[in-house]
């Protein structure tokens, strides 16, 4: 009896000296992880902008949009609004992942590109890529978001296969962002 206690003791003292560990590793590294990401998303940002300058980004939790994170508009050179610059939140195969998206007042996208994911190498990883993007681009006003590999290209479609959980997350969360978006130029 009196061994099991002494080795449930020293167990505990072990497990508290790595646990303290873990935390302290994880002060020191989140600041430097939150920074990268940041800096990700601005260099997204300026990638999908289309020319356009981005303003003050405004955090959001909207109920009928909830994949909707932040909001910036786009200015044109004439300091008018031309579009919106969005982050949206979805979930892939990986787990969460994050899209940076802008949008002409019309809805339709001008531009996408995926920073943080967990997505399979090789499969899901495949829509950091800007030639994955490229399938939605000019799409959400006129012609709908393709939401089904139905609603690609055969080309298209096959470039997606394997990886649909991505796709249907990706393809969800850009919706979301047009239709905000649409009903932003109504009001």
């Amino acid at each position: 009896m009196k061994n099991y206690l002494k080795t449930g003791i020293i167990l505990f003292a072990i497990c508290a000296v790595c646990a303290s560990l873990c935390a302290f590793v994880n002060s020191v590294t989140a600041p430097r992880i939150a920074a990268n990401q940041a800096a990700a998303n601005l260099e997204a940002a300026k990638a999908v902008s289309g020319g356009m300058t981005p303003g003050e980004s405004v955090n959001v939790s909207l109920p009928e949009y909830p994949a909707i994170r932040a909001v910036a508009p786009l200015t044109k050179d004439n300091g008018d609004i031309g579009g919106y610059l969005l982050e949206l939140g979805g979930s892939g195969y990986g787990g969460s992942l994050t899209v940076i998206t802008a949008y002409y007042t019309d809805g339709s996208l001008i531009g996408a590109k995926l920073t943080n994911n967990s997505e399979t190498a090789g499969l899901g990883k495949k829509a950091e890529n800007d030639w994955y993007m490229d399938m939605f681009k000019g799409k959400g006003a006129d012609v709908a978001i393709p939401t089904s590999k139905n609603d690609l290209a055969e080309s298209e479609a096959a470039a997606i296969s394997g990886a649909t959980i991505t796709f249907n997350g990706i393809s969800s969360v850009i919706r979301q962002g047009s239709d905000y978006v649409k009903a932003q130029g109504a009001k």
